[in-house]
């Protein structure tokens, strides 16, 4: 399966997926799908949300997507671009695991992102969209560092992260996964 938050290319790419996986988008040409189905044991419902500050002026629209499988709720902000409407937070429920954009500029930046892990007060969160050694120079993104400052926070050595129920910390943890 593979999920679409918005329809920019650098993340729409779905033909570089192998087999015949499920596509599914949260956008459709003319505003949000509403995505609420299950995929084997996968619960998946989108959240319509925008790409920036400005109601979708700037970059568009953005879906967020959550996941509920093994007795945990999975959200994937995709593109977040401005901080989470009390309706929204309503929406994604209660999160275990939350995957963030944190390098700004074209999504949320640290401190924005920082708010809108207290908004959702997950057990675990996943950094993303920041810049690394291997991201092009140019690209106008900031590293992960600003959004770790004051947060508890893991380095697994690896791009690989197992979670259950059972392992979940009792305090949030930010789990900095390894980009290659």
């Amino acid at each position: 399966m593979i999920t679409v938050g918005h329809e920019h290319g650098d993340h729409n790419n779905v033909s570089l997926a192998t087999g015949t996986p499920l596509v599914i988008r949260g956008l459709s040409a003319s505003g949000w799908n509403d995505i609420n189905q299950t995929v084997k044991d996968i619960s998946i419902r989108s959240v319509a949300t925008y790409h920036d500050s400005e109601q979708g002026v700037k970059r568009g629209r953005n879906a967020v997507f959550t996941f509920q499988v093994d007795n945990l709720r999975v959200a994937h902000l995709s593109d977040l671009g401005h901080l989470l409407t009390p309706e929204q937070v309503q929406s994604i429920g209660a999160v275990d695991v939350l995957m963030i954009p944190v390098g700004g500029n074209f999504t949320i930046d640290a401190a924005q992102a920082t708010q809108v892990m207290q908004q959702l007060a997950p057990k675990i969160v996943i950094p993303m969209h920041y810049k690394t050694p291997s991201t092009s120079a140019s690209l106008p993104i900031v590293p992960v560092d600003d959004f770790l400052t004051g947060k508890k926070v893991q380095r697994p050595n690896s791009n690989i992260f197992r979670v259950s129920r059972a392992t979940l910390p009792t305090e949030t943890t930010v789990v900095v996964l390894n980009y290659q």
